[in-house]
Order: structure tokens, then C-alpha cells, then sequence
């Protein structure tokens, strides 16, 4: 096993309180990139090898908010960790069920998704030595934790005082989410660590050129985000949902950021509101370029169109912007809410729309915050896509919601920021966006 100061030179000294501290309840919150994640896995692993060189059993609960994001984030982090540690020949990875096994003591990660907590509570593994809460914000609320935590308490192993509850996160820009509400309830437990990190705490270099290059253009394009996304600052909402200079018009695509992949994404309206279609590039240089927009609203017309003429029109768009560019589509996403022009689409050109896993409008948001953070949202200037400029820049936070845990948006001429948060959610890791 690596000892302990080999493992240091991994660990900023910002980490020692933490990694040292036997409270049985861990809060890491902060900024993106301050390697509080990486800290934990290190500090969990550490603690399950010591128990496995005396031939003990040693078993740690991960969960996530959704099953579907275990293997890419708190999987994944485990195995960076043994491999770090140079341990990995010591355990088996399985895929069905989600687990990685310690091969001389059956020492188990098990990898759960908190979409259904009566599910936790019903898990009876023994010999839990650590549970760990990734991405704790994200979770439905405190229940999550409140009926979890007893369950896998009470299957403590005989060979530790306490099981650790680790939880980690990065703060929502909201002061009245019940996360933010819920560590400001903690602060004076004594059985509660607290720790706030940043990537400005790393006094070891581990950030490497290129992310600071990135992180600065963040700071540069918009602060406020910057603040909330690395400073892990509770900024508010404001009421303009989005900064709208970030919006970059362009007359053309340049040739030196030429497309390389086609996207389209449907607001699917019904009698009083819109339907509309985005297409969009990704380029060379992973920008994305909003190409055009076929918005057709029924509001005030006697005849409305049906859904047949209504993908009539959605595949002649698709075809003259494909044409026009001479691209297929990579993906064509829709509001998973709509059945029927999806399936009238089908029925007349045997190709379904893939429909959008939708989320929290905040969270939907903020994929589409995080693009024009990075200055990586290009609008081409012409006649069709004034509407989708004019949507994005009067889009507002309903005032009303704001002092709350769950804030709306005003539903008005909201169609095409549907469409293009539904877009950036359902493409995020071909545009690569870190969630």
C-alpha cells in the first residue's frame, strides 16, 4: 500500500482538516476543480486498504443522484484512486450490477441512485465503513440522506467506531435551495466537518495550463457564473436569466472554424403555443454556431396546423439546412413531453426525434450558462433566428418563485429557449459540458 506521504504529495495542504478529522459527517462544498472529490475517493480508499491488509471486510456506499451517472463520476473517481495508489490489481470491476470488489477479502464499492430511496433503504450489504454522497445538491432533498443514512448506519462494521458520511458538491447559485439551506443548518453540529475548497487553493500545481487558460475565460465572459462555478459562491439568480451579450452575432460561419457535426432540437407546442426547430453546428474549435430557426406559433389563428402539416414543415427545414451545409444530423432532440408529432413524424419519414431527459429548470439552465460562459454560443444574424435572440434576451425569472427552493420562469415567448436548453442537456458531452 502507498503510505501516507506519497499520498500527500497528492493531497493540498487546504485538504489536511479534512482528511484528518474523525467526525462522522464530511461536507466538501466548493468551486469546480478543487479536487475535493479527488480527496475523498483518496481519504475512502486509504481507509478500506488499512482494514483489508488486517483481512477485514470493508464495504463503502456511493450514491448518486441518478443511477444513469454513477459509472461516469463516482465510478470512475474510485478507480482514478486505486490506480493512483497503484492498488488496482487488488479489486474487480463489474458492470451489472455497478461494483468493484476487493479480490482477497470481498471488500465492496457498491453504486447506488438516489432517484429512488426506498430502494436505499432496503439495501443490506454489512460492513459499511464509509457512505459517500456525490454531487449531494443534486439530490430530490434531505430526505434522500435522512432515510438513507440510518440504513447503512446500523450495518456498521465491527471493525471501525463510526461509519463516515461524506458529502460533496458544488453549491447552487440559489440561497433558498434546501442544500444551501441545509449545510447553514449544520454549521454549528459538532458531529459535522464543514469544508469550503476552490481551485485557488491548489498549492501544489495539480491544475494544469489549459484549465486555468479555460477558467480565466469564464471570468472574463461572465463573473457572476465564474464566482458561482470555481468560487462555489451563492450569487442569486437575478431576473434576466441569461447575460444576453454572450449571444455573439456573426454574418457567416468562419472558415477557419469550419462545422464538423449538425444538430436539431423541437419545442413541441399544442393549441396556443409555439413549435419551434434549431439547427445548429459544432465546429472545429467546439464552438456552436445557431445556424437557423423554424419557429411557427398558432396564437390568434382560426385554422391551426396539424401535427401533419407541422412535420411537413419541421422535415423541410431539417433538409434545406442538411442541403445547405451538406451534414447529416448527429442527433434530433425533443421535448420529451410530446408524443404525437414524434409519431407523426415516424409515420411519415420512419425517423423518431430522441426525447430529452428533462431535469430541474435550473439545472437546464445552467447547461446553457455554461456554454455562453465559455464565449462558445455563436448566433448567425439572419431573418429566422431574430426570434430565438429576442426569446433568449427577455427570458426572466418569475419574481414571485425567486425566495424559494424551486424557481419558475415566465412562461411567454419561452419556446426557443426550451428548445436550446433541451439541446445543450441532451448533447452535453458532445459539447462537452462537465456534469
Amino acid at each position: 500500500m502507498t503510505n501516507i506521504v506519497e499520498i500527500s504529495k497528492q493531497i493540498n495542504p487546504h485538504f489536511y482538516d479534512m482528511w484528518l478529522t474523525d467526525k462522522p459527517y464530511i461536507i466538501a462544498k466548493g468551486g469546480r476543480g478543487s479536487f475535493k472529490s479527488s480527496v475523498i475517493s483518496l481519504r475512502i480508499l486509504t481507509n478500506v486498504l488499512k482494514l483489508t491488509q488486517k483481512g477485514h471486510k470493508a464495504n463503502v456506499i456511493c450514491i448518486r443522484e441518478n443511477k444513469e451517472y454513477l459509472r461516469d463520476s463516482v465510478y470512475r473517481q474510485m478507480l482514478w484512486a486505486m490506480d493512483l495508489l497503484n492498488v488496482s490489481d487488488e479489486f474487480k470491476e463489474y458492470s451489472s450490477p455497478l461494483k468493484i470488489v476487493h479480490k482477497k477479502t470481498g471488500s465492496t464499492f457498491y453504486f447506488y441512485g438516489a432517484d429512488n430511496p426506498f430502494k436505499l433503504k432496503s439495501n443490506n450489504v454489512n460492513d459499511v465503513v464509509a457512505v459517500w454522497f456525490e454531487e449531494a445538491a443534486n439530490m430530490k432533498g434531505k430526505d434522500v440522506f435522512d432515510q438513507a443514512i440510518p440504513t447503512f448506519i446500523r450495518q456498521r462494521s465491527k471493525y471501525v467506531d463510526k461509519v463516515q458520511v461524506f458529502f460533496s458538491y458544488n453549491p447552487p447559485k440559489n440561497p433558498y435551495d434546501w442544500v444551501n439551506e441545509w449545510v447553514q443548518d449544520k454549521e454549528n453540529d459538532p458531529d459535522y466537518f464543514i469544508d469550503t475548497s476552490t481551485y485557488l487553493d491548489d498549492e501544489l500545481g495539480i491544475t494544469d495550463e489549459q484549465q486555468l487558460k479555460l477558467i480565466e475565460k469564464y471570468k472574463k465572459n461572465d463573473p457572476d457564473y465564474y464566482r458561482w462555478l470555481y468560487l462555489g459562491e451563492v450569487v442569486g439568480l437575478g431576473t434576466n436569466v441569461y447575460n444576453f451579450e454572450l449571444f455573439k452575432q456573426v454574418d457567416t460561419v468562419p472558415n477557419n472554424d469550419y462545422l464538423i457535426e449538425l444538430y436539431f432540437s423541437m419545442d413541441i407546442g399544442h393549441d396556443v403555443s409555439a413549435t419551434t426547430c434549431g439547427a445548429y453546428g459544432l465546429s472545429v474549435n467546439n464552438n456552436l454556431y445557431v445556424l437557423d430557426t423554424y419557429y411557427y406559433s398558432p396564437a390568434g389563428k382560426v385554422n391551426k396546423k396539424p401535427p401533419t402539416e407541422l412535420a411537413q414543415d419541421v422535415h423541410d427545414f431539417i433538409g434545406r439546412v442538411c442541403d445547405r451545409y451538406n451534414m447529416n444530423p448527429s442527433n434530433m432532440t425533443a421535448d420529451s413531453a410530446d408524443g404525437a408529432l414524434d409519431n407523426q413524424y415516424y409515420s411519415m419519414y420512419g425517423t423518431h426525434w430522441h426525447k430529452v431527459a428533462k431535469k430541474k429548470k435550473v439545472e437546464m439552465i445552467d447547461r446553457v450558462q455554461d456554454m455562453l460562459a465559455q464565449g462558445r454560443v455563436f448566433v448567425l444574424d439572419v431573418e429566422n433566428n431574430q426570434v430565438f435572440l429576442s426569446e433568449h434576451r427577455d427570458y426572466r425569472w418569475d419574481e414571485k418563485t425567486l425566495n424559494s427552493d424551486d424557481p419558475k420562469v415566465i412562461k411567454e415567448k419561452d419556446h426557443t429557449c426550451d428548445q436550446f436548453m433541451y439541446l445543450c442537456v441532451d448533447n452535453e458531452q458532445a459539447f462537452d459540458l462537465k456534469y
